[in-house]
């Protein structure tokens, strides 16, 4: 089992590599008013506090490993003391002063003693106690690896979220801004009837053109939330509002997402630290062998006096909760077979609906186009000899509005849902 999640956890580290696109985070600032995708992605991650405070969680990491590795070496010490002291009979130093042994006064003749000194202490055996403190400081790093995977994915499909958005309502107010300029100066038939009706259609072209300004600013305030920038900043962005497919079938996607997804893998990191703590758990049997040295020179008056020595120690603890660890241990570990298998589940649900929202919006937008682009066709060729009062025209202006605001929401649709897509497979298509 151990070599089996060994495997696996050296495989998705170096899957990992491929999965979500690189962005670098070194933006510095936001240069342009006028942003493009990946540009929006980079400022994005670098203001995104979670973002950043995940990379420290990194670093931290792999300053535990380091450390951890540090204790295969030597322990060295280095220790001075000058002690006044009164004693009727020989006495030991607290702890403080380095435990060490004074004569009594009389016999040393003296009340001051120095000393210098270097000690040395090695491990020759820990029962595998330091190997499992470097195993979990590395598992760790791993999981926190994968929390950095989990923040950035997240908010890169934040940032993909409001960008489709900001360019839909650029789209949109430009679209309806040209149908409104078309009908404002409309003129109005001299029938009544006729007239009212004219007149409605106006003011219900005129109302989506300012929808559409107070959709595009609130889509300007959510872009600049994701940014975490000045909410007063000056924002545009620029792109290509056109219909997006992915190949691929919902198998293929299914393996990618066990392969890419984080959270899956930080799972895996969690049941492998469950298995690195039982074993410590276990290691509490076998006893640690020390090789101490020791070298110091000390005396009463000047530092004449020279002691050496050097020391093996056997050290066998007998903890009395040792079956009750090792229990809680083994209930830990099957706490996160269960959560890794409910992980890998959720994933599973996710992928298929993003899958399924995908595979509707990239033929859904293909159909709308096509009937969006007829009607463009026949708008422009009969526009010119249309009469200016007539109503026929004027509804069929409402109806073309009508039509092509429906084709950019589902562009805006198609772009989300495969953002989402590429989300729950934790790769970029």
């Amino acid at each position: 089992m151990k070599k089996q999640l060994l495997m696996i956890g050296c495989l998705l580290g170096a899957l990992s590599v491929a999965a979500q696109s690189n962005y670098g985070v070194e933006f510095s600032s936001l240069l342009s008013d006028n942003l493009s995708l990946e540009s929006a992605i980079r400022l994005g991650l670098e203001n995104n506090s979670d973002f950043l405070s995940a990379k420290e969680e990194i670093t931290v990491a792999e300053q535990k490993v380091s450390e951890a590795k540090f204790r295969y070496l030597p322990q060295f010490a280095l220790q001075g003391t000058a002690t006044w002291y009164e004693a009727d009979s020989p006495m030991v130093l607290p702890e403080p002063g380095i435990n060490r042994f004074l004569p009594d006064t009389k016999s040393l003749d003296a009340k001051h003693f120095y000393g210098v000194g270097v000690t040395a202490t090695q491990y020759i055996y820990s029962g595998g106690r330091i190997n499992g403190s470097l195993k979990i400081a590395r598992a760790n790093l791993k999981q926190a690896q994968s929390r950095y995977e989990t923040v950035k994915n997240a908010v890169v499909l934040e940032i993909k979220k409001s960008f489709a958005n900001l360019l839909y309502a650029q789209e949109n107010v430009a679209f309806t801004q040209k149908l409104y300029e078309q009908v404002k100066n409309w003129r109005y038939s001299s029938g009544p009837w006729t007239r009212i009706r004219q007149k409605a259609i106006v003011a219900q072209i005129k109302a989506r053109y300012q929808e559409a300004q107070s959709e595009l600013n609130r889509a300007k305030l959510a872009m600049l939330v994701s940014l975490n920038k000045e909410l007063n900043s000056p924002l545009t962005v620029s792109g290509s509002l056109e219909p997006v497919s992915t190949q691929g079938d919902l198998p293929h996607f299914q393996l990618w997402a066990t392969e890419f997804r984080p959270e899956l893998k930080s799972a895996i990191y969690a049941l492998e630290l469950d298995n690195i703590a039982i074993d410590l758990a276990l290691s509490k049997r076998y006893p640690d062998i020390l090789l101490n040295a020791s070298y110091e020179r000390v005396g009463d008056s000047d530092l004449d006096d020279e002691n050496k020595q050097v020391s093996l120690a056997v050290r066998l603890p007998i903890p009395y909760t040792f079956s009750q660890q090792v229990n809680q241990k083994k209930a830990e570990q099957r706490k996160s077979t269960l959560h890794r298998s409910a992980i890998e589940d959720k994933i599973h649900v996710q992928v298929a609906t993003s899958f399924e929202q995908m595979i509707f919006w990239q033929q859904e937008v293909l159909d709308r186009q096509a009937i969006y682009q007829e009607l463009t066709s026949l708008l422009d060729r009969n526009a010119k000899n249309a009469p200016l009062d007539d109503l026929v025209s004027l509804e069929a202006r409402r109806e073309y509005l009508q039509m092509g605001q429906s084709y950019l929401e589902a562009l805006r649709e198609n772009h989300i849902a495969k953002a989402q897509l590429e989300w729950a497979i934790g790769k970029d298509l």
